[in-house]
């Protein structure tokens, strides 16, 4: 169950980790839709590490860019695995996933793991269990 915030009373909190434009967001029911299965799939790739969601404005969302061509990001479960290995929640792992990093082509992590770089970004999620 989901609890959720009414519109008019949620307070955006401008820490929050992920993308700072609310259009590239998902609502889960989106991402069921994007990539063709039940919301209950949906919820157990979030429960298997497989996606990524948090809640902002009341509602669990998840961040477009993750959610690519209809599938989920190849090593995208692989990283969210190492970083909860290494302690990491969700807030944690997905601002790791976003905090800019001018080593890797695209700036973040998330970005990277779109690109050729992937490989480099699950070796420093596996470095940061140690």
């Amino acid at each position: 169950m989901t609890d959720s915030v009414p519109a008019d009373r949620a307070v955006p909190d401008p820490g929050a980790a992920g993308p700072a434009d609310p259009a590239d967001w998902l609502t889960l029911p989106d991402v069921a839709e994007r990539l063709d299965v039940s919301i209950s799939k949906v919820h157990q790739m979030i429960r298997d590490r497989e996606l990524i969601a948090v809640r902002r404005e009341g509602v669990r969302r998840i961040p477009t860019d993750l959610v690519a061509n209809k599938t989920v990001l190849k090593h995208l479960p692989g990283v969210l695995n190492l970083l909860a290995d290494a302690g990491y929640d969700d807030e944690a792992a997905l601002r790791w996933l976003y905090e800019p990093d001018d080593t890797l082509p695209g700036a973040t992590p998330a970005k990277a793991l779109a690109g050729d770089q992937a490989r480099e970004v699950k070796r420093r999620a596996q470095a940061l269990g140690f």
